[in-house]
């Protein structure tokens, strides 16, 4: 069985100036050889005063370009990574997962609890919708990012997209369920656990991180598939006593990727890509490339193009 090339993203969870906040892995599972491509902190990319969460995160794929979320700001790169241009808008803050789907490119814009849409052909965001909590499910209202949009706000924490012909699906990390949305009304909602990431619709059923209990878990009609996130013995990791944010783990699951109909890849941290099987229910490999308990996985997809480019 012959496994693909990832790309993955990273975070460094409370690093300091003059340290790396992050960069880009390509991530051959078959041979386990890892390549940084692109580091956020030394690469030809001024990003003084481009967002203070520093850290790269949703990737899609357009052509031959590569597009990927840090924060505030979308980079537009080639197969070398070198950058081509970039955009952001006012309405985008803490852009997690990002997904293309025709001519559309969605991001979530978690610091807004909103998603947005922006137009790849004309070059400018011509839609969003911003949900808030209500008494019965989520309420959600529609905007011109252009013109006008909603207040900042944090409370469902959004951090997943996702477009076919059923819909769009929104995965947040408050809201109990991923919500099925067309024609900008809420269709239907399929329960999840509090504090996911990544939920997708996936063959039947839904996919996602569950970081809360650090699992990924896979739940259909037929039954759930769940899978450990790996952890590592303590005094294998390091910087434990570096990290600013407070926040930094190992066991966090973020990041997933479907490779066929019945494998998955999926990030953690420190730096792990792990392969799990959901037909026979077990962990196939993972590849760590780091124990520096800060560096979070946070992109994950697989490489579409040829490497080395």
């Amino acid at each position: 069985m012959s496994l693909p090339k990832v790309i993955a993203t990273s975070v460094v969870r409370g690093s300091q100036q003059g340290e790396s906040h992050g960069g880009v892995f390509i991530i051959d599972l078959d041979t386990e050889i890892v390549d940084q491509v692109l580091d956020w902190d030394t690469c030809d990319i001024d990003f003084e005063g481009r967002g203070a969460d520093r850290g790269l995160r949703g990737i899609a794929f357009d052509g031959l370009d590569i597009y990927i979320a840090a924060s505030n700001e979308i980079f537009v790169f080639d197969q070398n990574f070198k950058i081509k241009k970039s955009f952001s808008n006012p309405y985008l803050h803490h852009c997690h997962e990002i997904y293309i789907k025709g001519r559309v490119l969605f991001l979530t814009s978690t610091g807004f609890d909103s998603i947005l849409g922006y137009n790849l052909d004309d070059e400018f965001f011509f839609w969003g919708i911003t949900l808030s909590p209500g008494k019965t499910g989520p309420i959600l209202k529609t905007f011109n990012p252009m013109v006008g949009g909603p207040q900042p706000s944090n409370l469902l924490h959004i951090n997943s997209v996702f477009k076919d012909q059923n819909g769009l699906f929104v995965g947040a990390r408050n809201l109990p369920a991923i919500i099925q949305i067309k024609d900008s009304q809420i269709e239907g909602l399929a329960q999840i656990p509090l504090g996911t990431h990544n939920a997708t619709p996936y063959i039947g059923g839904t996919l996602f991180n569950d970081t809360m209990s650090d699992k990924v878990r896979f739940i259909a009609k037929q039954g759930v598939r769940e899978f450990e996130v790996p952890k590592y013995p303590e005094d294998e990791l390091i910087n434990k006593f570096r990290d600013t944010s407070k926040i930094a783990r190992q066991g966090f699951g973020r990041g997933l990727c479907m490779l066929d109909k019945t494998l998955v890849a999926g990030g953690s941290s420190p730096s792990t890509i792990s392969v799990h099987d959901l037909y026979n229910g077990k962990t196939l490999k993972k590849i760590n490339f780091s124990m520096d308990i800060r560096n979070a996985i946070h992109g994950l997809e697989i490489w579409p193009y040829g490497w080395p480019p």
